[in-house]
């Protein structure tokens, strides 16, 4: 008995469209740009499943851009076809002879250009390049794509982040003068997130602007005051002091661990301190919509993601998953978070693209690349939707940063289009019964379910005492302003704000090393040498630009 998945109207009609694409017109390539979460792995395997059926093609490959993104994949994929995928590696030697559909890294293709090559001339061969915009034209990725496949008979490109932080155009497809896809109407499928959200395949997503400025101070008498959207005035005395411009840059300031005098102690008071609380309350919110409600904090690095563990657990009390590359079985310890009902994942970029956690709705936001592409990509992980009767909204929490914002307002003006309004709801959600109750209930009054004890999270006016929410600008009671001011000397500014861990690096050159990373993981990955495949599974990717630029040195 052949199993029924219900799909999607938007699912079907980009099916057809496919079909229609490789088996009437003769087309090669299918391009489905779809917002993260509306549902494309489960798109592309029934495309998978048709073609199969039909006899039109004999083997499956798909690739994705991480292990955990690729065992999903397979599982997905088996779900659907009923037809096991086997994960393999640059490593594995005889994916010719083996009967099976596979998946794998886009960091592996390179290392199998050749096993590819047979493949495709002795199978009718489909291949999945889920987010494709990896696989830059003149970047190791793309390169070893475009050699690889060029015998593939039919090839399915999902995106839901089509346009490259860098300005590079992936393989197969290109961009317009005005920055949009051009790839022929009749071969691409496009579904945009405020259209996804109207239709109810994503969450809508409100953003929280985290206010805060730094007060530098240089003297006795003189503060520089630092913030995420005005230009800062440095007079000449400053100008003239080694680092200073470094030091004094915004962003790096928000993302630099605070301790108290020892050193060790996490300063609750901190900038990173008050946006986590800032999180925990949206937290309590979406949990009145949805009781599992989860939320993700994505850090620039590991150290500050262990520091922001150390703060969520202070704070809250209960000790966040986190997961990063010098840690072992962090794959396991996502699928743990996916299953469980812990409340934070910490994690620095292993989820930040491809990853699914239906559960996610809140995301705290400092990550390590700027670029819009990463920000969508991570907002994809909180909008994924837990069935019709899901009406859950996603909250951001981010610094009040002109890049940030800029980003942000692309968004919101998206939702608009789509005429798209996240709605305030002051009830919640009974658990066990579905009843909807006043917020500050705190026993269901039909079924008797108890409501489980809320962090106070709230914001103590020192004048009069009253509790403001969190993100209060001012005392609701009295008017008081609340001062958002971060004093920092300007021997620490020095000190935090050049280096968190090793040499620091802009967005550019870590975009500009991207080709070289790769380049190295797969030389090492050829020659065999264990200390060093050791070596590069500990190292985070953003180590790879550290060492170019030392060595450039």
């Amino acid at each position: 008995m052949t199993k029924t998945i219900k799909l999607r109207p938007w699912q079907s009609e980009a099916i057809n469209k496919c079909l229609n694409w490789f088996l009437l017109e003769n087309k090669k390539k299918f391009l489905i740009n779809a917002a993260p979460g509306a549902g494309k792995t489960i798109c592309a395997s029934v495309i998978a499943k048709e073609l199969l059926e039909k006899k039109k093609i004999d083997r499956v490959i798909v690739i994705a851009p991480r292990n955990e993104v690729v065992k999903q994949w397979a599982e997905e994929y088996e779900f659907v076809t009923e037809k096991f995928m086997m994960k393999v590696t640059g490593s594995d030697e005889d994916i010719i002879n083996n009967d099976t559909d596979i998946c794998l890294t886009w960091a592996s293709v390179s290392s199998l250009i050749d096993e590819f090559k047979i493949l495709s001339k002795k199978y009718k061969t489909l291949v999945i390049c889920d987010e494709h915009h990896h696989a830059a034209v003149n970047a190791v990725w793309g390169k070893g794509a475009d050699s690889a496949f060029d015998q593939t008979l039919y090839s399915v490109i999902l995106t839901g982040t089509p346009i490259r932080s860098d300005g590079e155009e992936p393989v197969w497809f290109a961009y317009n003068e005005e920055g949009k896809i051009e790839h022929p109407s009749e071969g691409t499928f496009n579904l945009t997130y405020g259209e996804a959200v109207n239709l109810g395949y994503c969450r809508p997503i409100t953003f929280h602007r985290h206010e805060g400025k730094f007060e530098v101070q240089v003297d006795d008498n003189e503060f520089v005051k630092v913030s995420g959207i005005d230009e800062i005035k440095i007079n000449k005395k400053l100008k003239s002091i080694k680092g200073i411009k470094e030091a004094l840059n915004f962003y790096k300031l928000v993302c630099t661990p605070r301790f108290l005098g020892n050193n060790t102690t996490p300063d609750l008071n901190s900038y990173q301190s008050t946006m986590i609380k800032y999180g925990i309350e949206k937290l309590q919110e979406a949990k009145n919509r949805l009781h599992n409600a989860g939320g993700l904090v994505i850090a620039p690095n590991i150290f500050v993601a262990e520091h922001m563990s150390k703060l969520l657990e202070t704070i809250t009390g209960e000790k966040p998953i986190l997961v990063h590359s010098e840690l072992v079985n962090s794959e396991n310890k996502i699928a743990s978070f996916r299953n469980s009902k812990k409340d934070w994942i910490v994690s620095v970029a292993m989820i930040s693209e491809g990853v699914d956690i239906k559960r996610l709705r809140v995301l705290l936001y400092l990550p390590n690349s700027q670029t819009e592409l990463s920000f969508r990509q991570a907002m994809g992980r909180i909008v994924r939707t837990m069935g019709p009767d899901d009406d859950s909204i996603s909250h951001v929490v981010l610094p009040t940063y002109k890049i940030f914002e800029n980003h942000a307002r692309k968004v919101e003006e998206e939702m608009a289009a789509a005429n798209v309004k996240p709605k305030i709801v002051l009830t919640k959600k009974c658990p066990s019964c579905a009843t909807e109750i006043p917020s500050d209930v705190k026993n269901c009054p039909i079924c008797k379910h108890i409501f489980e004890k809320l962090i106070n999270n709230s914001k103590i006016c020192e004048k009069c005492n009253h509790e403001n929410p969190m993100n209060a600008a001012k005392c609701e009671s009295c008017g008081q302003k609340f001062d958002n001011d971060y004093k920092v000397e300007l021997k620490e500014a020095l000190r935090v704000g050049v280096i968190v861990r090793g040499l620091d690096l802009n967005e550019d050159e870590i975009q500009n090393y991207e080709a070289y990373k790769d380049d190295v993981r797969d030389n090492i990955l050829k020659s065999g040498d264990e200390t060093l495949l050791k070596l590069i599974k500990k190292l985070p990717d953003e180590s790879f630009a550290r060492l170019k630029k030392i060595l450039d040195k």
